[in-house]
């Protein structure tokens, strides 16, 4: 039995190893799925501790959802990490891409053909990195924030890192967004214009009709018509600027 025990320390320390290796120093996400629950954490491995985690079994959760393992319960599950990496500082964001571009490099990975995608939050983000790193080739932006006020976390916004790009950007955007006024989409035209030769190469593709969040097909904004014709223009954009 002592032996067992040993080994399996063995077995736990080596994959530990290899995971910490993988993470290049990073957080990472881990998420883990029961007949019961669903539990997700973000993990520091340098330091050896659990940033933040959450669980469709505590009170607040178990007394909401049916059951802990259903789609609702990684849906509420989603929300709370959400919650959680929107704090994260935009300097920790690209640092993290960064390391994520190194891992894929490591692991054979053509990252002369890098190309950023992200939605909401992430189309705020997929427009920093192409400010960030020379290395990207193209980007496509969905409905993500232009403009905001700057603060300690978020210091500058897609608007005034325009004239940086190092990469085009196709921004999709939806003409009823709430959250995303069309002014702030003139605004960013008008400072892609006066920018770098990438920044002046860069698109924009509203949809008049559509609502953020358009190419979420489990959420009611969907829609399927503007969701396809963006994603056929966002596959489009990558090949011509060579990451697909």
């Amino acid at each position: 039995m002592a032996k067992d025990n040993k080994a399996q320390e063995r077995r736990v320390a080596r994959v530990r190893r290899s995971i910490r290796a993988r993470a290049y120093g990073k957080p990472r996400l881990s998420v883990f799925r029961s007949s019961k629950q669903i539990y997700a954490q973000i993990i520091d491995d340098e330091k050896g501790a659990t940033i933040v985690a959450a669980s469709s079994l505590e009170k607040d959760k178990r007394e909401a959802l049916k059951t802990g393992a259903t789609v609702e319960a990684a849906k509420e599950i989603g929300k709370l990490i959400a919650e959680v990496v929107s704090k994260v500082p935009d300097a920790q964001v690209m640092a993290d891409l960064d390391a994520c571009v190194a891992w894929a490099r490591a692991q054979g990975a053509d990252t002369g053909r890098l190309g950023v995608t992200g939605f909401c939050w992430g189309g705020r983000i997929t427009w920093l990195y192409a400010a960030h790193n020379p290395a990207v080739k193209a980007g496509v932006a969905w409905y993500g924030r232009l403009v905001g006020q700057a603060n300690p976390l978020q210091p500058r916004h897609p608007v005034e890192l325009a004239g940086a790009l190092t990469a085009p950007v196709l921004g999709l955007y939806g003409g009823a967004d709430t959250g995303i006024p069309l002014e702030t989409v003139e605004q960013m035209k008008a400072a892609l214009a006066a920018g770098s030769e990438a920044a002046r190469r860069s698109r924009f593709q509203v949809y008049p009709d559509a609502p953020h969040a358009f190419h979420a097909d489990y959420r009611p904004s969907y829609r399927e018509a503007a969701a396809r014709d963006a994603w056929q223009r966002g596959l489009d954009w990558m090949r011509e600027h060579g990451v697909a």
